[in-house]
């Protein structure tokens, strides 16, 4: 088993979001959080933006905790949604302005979710979204609250079984990459592509697909992982000779940070 960087499991979380994206702690308060937890190191992995790494960086060095530039890469894959993890980039500059496009793209998604839920009797506006999404990258959770707040839906999973879910009537789809363009971003400027929560791609033949893509390595503990899932991918990882990683996908207080089950969690 080779862990990502030799780093001990009961040590680290490399699946981390902030307010960059759809968590709901700024960086700084990620870092605290995982200092109190006795965690040493710790990755921020923003969907699409490396936006909240700067911050939780300088707030780790005031207080010994080593934080990786991180980032969780959309793309799609046989109809199938497939995150890719990226870690230990040297050219960060470049992957954040590739990622811009994306940020755009984003932002564009969000007008015309907006309009179709204006179209469907529910007045918004995108004050109302960033009110939630602050500078971070908008998703369909900040829209999703914003429509709970506005008290058009009683809360946010409401609103994505009704109007923002795949297919449904205020769903707009989003611009994504292949995961070949993925790989290639993340490791043109050094890094190192990991296949995220291979549990809901729900299809192993598909993750073997994928990690012969050119995958760096494999999510092989997480929170939605069993055991049985985790001994499925270690073994996968050997299979292809990967490196392994596991995190929390901490977002909320709804999950704990630093747990992820991994041996001697």
């Amino acid at each position: 088993m080779h862990i990502l960087n030799d780093l001990q499991p009961e040590n680290f979380d490399l699946h981390i979001h902030t307010t960059a994206s759809d968590g709901i702690y700024t960086p700084s308060e990620i870092v605290k959080k995982a200092k109190s937890v006795g965690l040493t190191t710790i990755a921020i992995t923003d969907h699409d933006t490396l936006a909240g790494v700067e911050e939780a960086q300088h707030a780790g060095e005031q207080v010994g905790l080593q934080v990786w530039a991180g980032v969780e890469i959309s793309t799609r894959y046989k109809g199938i949604s497939v995150d890719i993890l990226g870690y230990n980039m040297s050219d960060c500059l470049t992957l954040h302005q590739q990622l811009s496009t994306f940020r755009d793209a984003r932002y564009s998604r969000a007008l015309g979710i907006i309009q179709k839920c204006m179209d469907l009797g529910m007045p918004l506006t995108m004050d109302d979204v960033l009110e939630f999404s602050g500078t971070g990258v908008i998703t369909r959770p900040h829209i999703a609250k914003a429509l709970a707040q506005k008290g058009y839906v009683p809360d946010v999973q409401s609103a994505f079984d009704h109007y923002l879910g795949e297919g449904k009537p205020a769903n707009v789809n989003k611009k994504e990459l292949t995961p070949e363009e993925g790989i290639q971003w993340i490791q043109q400027t050094g890094g190192q592509a990991v296949l995220a929560h291979p549990v809901y791609i729900g299809n192993d033949e598909i993750v073997r697909e994928l990690v012969q893509l050119g995958m760096n390595g494999i999510e092989v503990w997480h929170r939605s992982h069993t055991s049985l899932d985790s001994k499925r991918y270690l073994s996968i990882a050997d299979e292809y000779q990967l490196k392994v990683t596991g995190g929390s996908d901490f977002h909320t207080d709804e999950h704990n940070l630093g747990c992820f089950g991994a041996p001697t969690q």
